[in-house]
């Protein structure tokens, strides 16, 4: 199936891109496999929308949060943004498709004092950017009860000042817990940037969504994902 050869009845399939570096990466490997929008490459761009009329396909970009809840609604048939989000936004989609890019870890971080904490399973607080991921870890994998304390800004500094013993947040190269005297404790997940699509559009537009999440795993294998 060309990626080209579109009917002109076709509908567009929309794409909610989390903003940054990961929108980056995705156009990237788009244009591996034929699919490019020049239109996002203009960086005074004030558009909101971006199109690719010969392909029907349109492009926005999102905050992270908020593009597995474009997907769910239908607002965009496919989305690209870190299982982070996907695991804590809790959304009605489906997961298709691990691009290998943007890898890093969801870890429980802490002073190494804090270890015999989680082995002996006390209640202790956690600080953390994501409760339902600390949640799920916690209570249906470890079974220990903690207090989960929501964060928005450094994390790392919770321990530190003495608001939680412990933190669940990503971890990339752990150099900023290196210097606040943090240590990994434990490992929740592996994240990484992951395709997402709509449950009824991955019904409607099966043959097209297929195709192109084909052809996106043989350019991800061949990268060496």
């Amino acid at each position: 199936m060309d990626l080209t050869n579109r009917n002109e009845n076709s509908r567009y399939l929309t794409f909610a891109l989390c903003k940054g570096r990961l929108a980056t990466k995705t156009m990237q490997l788009l244009e591996q496999i034929g699919i490019t929008c020049e239109e996002m490459k203009d960086p005074s761009s004030r558009k909101l929308i971006f199109v690719n009329e010969e392909l029907k396909l349109k492009f926005f970009l999102a905050k992270g949060p908020d593009v597995p809840t474009y997907v769910e609604y239908g607002a965009a048939d496919i989305g690209v943004v870190g299982r982070d989000v996907i695991l804590e936004e809790q959304r009605k989609l489906y997961e298709v498709l691990d691009l290998g890019f943007g890898a890093c870890r969801m870890c429980v971080c802490g002073p190494k004092e804090a270890k015999p904490l989680l082995e002996s399973q006390e209640l202790i607080r956690v600080a953390t950017k994501y409760p339902a991921i600390a949640k799920d870890y916690f209570y249906n994998r470890k079974n220990q009860t903690v207090e989960i304390i929501k964060l928005n800004g450094s994390i790392e500094l919770a321990p530190i000042v003495g608001l939680s013993e412990v933190i669940v947040d990503i971890v990339e190269t752990g150099s900023t817990l290196r210097e606040n005297g943090l240590e990994v404790l434990e490992e929740v997940c592996p994240l990484s940037a992951r395709v997402v699509v709509n449950q009824v559009s991955m019904r409607m537009e099966n043959e097209r969504i297929t195709e192109l999440l084909k052809r996106l795993n043989e350019v991800t294998e061949k990268n060496g994902r």
